[in-house]
């Protein structure tokens, strides 16, 4: 806790030094986060937020006039629908669908785009199917940005949370054949919800990113919401996130372990906080699961999963308290 709270008590945080994209040096620490990622990121092409939802904030500003559409993925995490009626945005969603895995239905995203479509939304890996896209599928969701004119907007806040051996490839390394802006921030990358720091990374044509990064500067001069003891703090806390990020992760891999141990009907997942889970019986669902067994979860409806079978689960939960939720789960659907 200690080396989470002294870099906030740095004095350097009383001078009013107010910069549209965040203090240089936490720019820089952002850039040599991505530089671990064997992605080159030039600190100038950074807009610091207070989290990734003012961050699709800014881009919704950015890239829309009122009315116009963004393309999101379905299933997917809800916050998108709330963002973008506050910034009078219209979403259109476009299927992912299971087949031994999850995959994006390229036909439908194609289909879904409009004469008002100014980006594609890509969650990277997804929340919650955990499905990372890789690089046939990236070449495929360049191809149409390049094709109609559209943004690519890349959120990549489960990146570091691979559940398999090998690690994902961030959208933050080139090449980048359509204007990309790749967001991520501390509250999963350590933990640190409660920090709020955010960032955009803005990548692209030399013209086209130029111009965003200038007018994303505009936005950003009109708020100035990044406060500075969290900027000062962000290399620290950078630093010393793989600590945190280790725990999560063996955590995150010891219950899943527990779930394909039970033999539930389990979708395959790459990486993140959760799981999909569908049940072999018809009518079990969250609210059963609740009120028979006092077991919370979330119903796939909530991410835009249909079928009252299928369900959400933590990955983070305590270790004994989810074998033994996981327990009850898998007596509730083999029971005659």
């Amino acid at each position: 806790m200690e080396k989470i709270l002294a870099p906030l008590t740095n004095p350097r945080a009383l001078v009013y030094d107010p910069n549209p994209r965040g203090m240089r040096s936490a720019r820089e620490a952002v850039a040599a986060y991505y530089a671990d990622h064997g992605a080159a990121v030039d600190p100038d092409a950074l807009i610091l937020t207070t989290s990734t939802s003012e961050g699709y904030s800014y881009l919704f500003r950015l890239l829309c006039d009122a009315g116009d559409e963004i393309l999101v993925a379905q299933p997917s995490y809800p916050l998108f629908e709330f963002l973008a009626e506050l910034e009078d945005v219209r979403l259109r969603s476009y299927p992912l669908f299971y087949d031994y895995g999850w995959w994006i239905d390229f036909a439908e995203l194609e289909r879904s785009i409009g004469p008002r479509t100014r980006a594609i939304v890509l969650v990277h890996p997804n929340n919650p199917t955990g499905h990372a896209t890789g690089a046939d599928e990236r070449g495929k969701i360049e191809e149409l940005c390049t094709r109609y004119g559209l943004a690519l907007i890349v959120d990549e806040v489960f990146l570091d949370y691979p559940l398999g051996t090998e690690s994902l490839k961030s959208f933050a390394q080139g090449p980048h054949p359509t204007l990309t802006f790749v967001l991520s921030g501390m509250s999963k990358i350590a933990a640190l919800p409660q920090m709020k720091v955010g960032w955009i990374a803005v990548f692209g044509g030399e013209q086209d990113s130029g111009s965003a990064l200038s007018r994303l500067e505009v936005i950003g001069d009109t708020f100035l919401s990044m406060n500075a003891p969290a900027q000062i703090a962000l290399p620290r806390w950078l630093e010393g996130r793989r600590q945190i990020q280790r725990q999560i992760l063996e955590r995150a891999v010891a219950n899943l372990d527990e779930i394909k141990k039970a033999d539930l009907g389990l979708h395959q997942t790459h990486a993140g906080w959760s799981a999909v889970i569908r049940l072999p019986k018809v009518g079990i669902g969250a609210e059963n699961l609740h009120e028979r067994e006092g077991v919370v979860v979330h119903p796939g409806s909530f991410y835009g999963i249909s079928g009252d079978e299928t369900i959400v689960v933590s990955l983070i939960g305590p270790l004994k308290e989810f074998a033994r939720g996981i327990s009850k789960i898998a007596a509730v659907a083999t029971a005659s």
